[in-house]
């Protein structure tokens, strides 16, 4: 994925204390406020801090698809641009053309799930991480992002959780681990025990 995991700028402090603030304001519903998207994407910087559309790349990238109906890399290309711009609105229809094109690559229909939470589709956002994990149940990078959706998105901090284990399970070493495994110390260091299902201070434990 080009944008790997969204959250890969923030600091296990800055997710700790985001973590904690879903959980100090729990509600049956998300709450009316959640954290803005540019707050877990990339580098948790203000929205300023987003580059401005590369207008001039972005109408030659147009053009190319236009003249290329069956190319889904340009189509990519350009919502890979407008998501660095966190122009979601602009990313999301460039995606579901890529996609429509590879509805396997996994990728970019995470990709597309990322840009529908952005814009406050979080059941939206969900469904297409579902189709993701269709294509690769065990894509760290998917699951990852399943778990900050469901936290963030929906307030569901047990199925965040579960997400996050799962990744520490697959790719314990790996970075998204790193970030589940905070994830997952936030959810404890709030409720005081353990979040639901995890083994120590890590989460779950690899599996053989």
């Amino acid at each position: 994925m080009k944008r790997d995991a969204w959250i890969f700028g923030v600091s296990g402090a800055v997710f700790g204390v985001l973590v904690g603030w879903i959980i100090g304001t729990q509600r049956g519903t998300a709450p009316a406020a959640t954290p803005p998207p540019a707050t877990a994407q990339q580098a948790p910087a203000a929205k300023n801090s987003a580059p401005p559309v590369d207008t001039q790349r972005a109408g030659d990238l147009e053009q190319q698809a236009n003249a290329r109906p069956t190319d889904a890399a340009v189509r990519s290309e350009l919502a890979n641009l407008y998501f660095d711009a966190r122009r979601f609105d602009l990313a999301i229809p460039w995606y579901q053309a890529a996609l429509k094109l590879e509805p396997k690559n996994v990728n970019v229909s995470t990709d597309l799930a990322v840009s529908y939470y952005s814009t406050n589709e979080f059941d939206r956002a969900l469904k297409q991480i579902d189709v993701s994990l269709a294509i690769d149940a065990r894509h760290v990078k998917t699951l990852l992002n399943q778990g900050i959706i469901r936290a963030f998105g929906k307030n569901d901090l047990a199925g965040a959780a579960e997400s996050w284990q799962k990744v520490v399970a697959i790719a314990p070493n790996s970075p998204e681990a790193r970030i589940a495994r905070e994830g997952l110390e936030g959810i404890k260091s709030r409720h005081g025990e353990a979040a639901p299902g995890a083994k120590g201070r890590g989460g779950l434990e690899p599996r053989p």
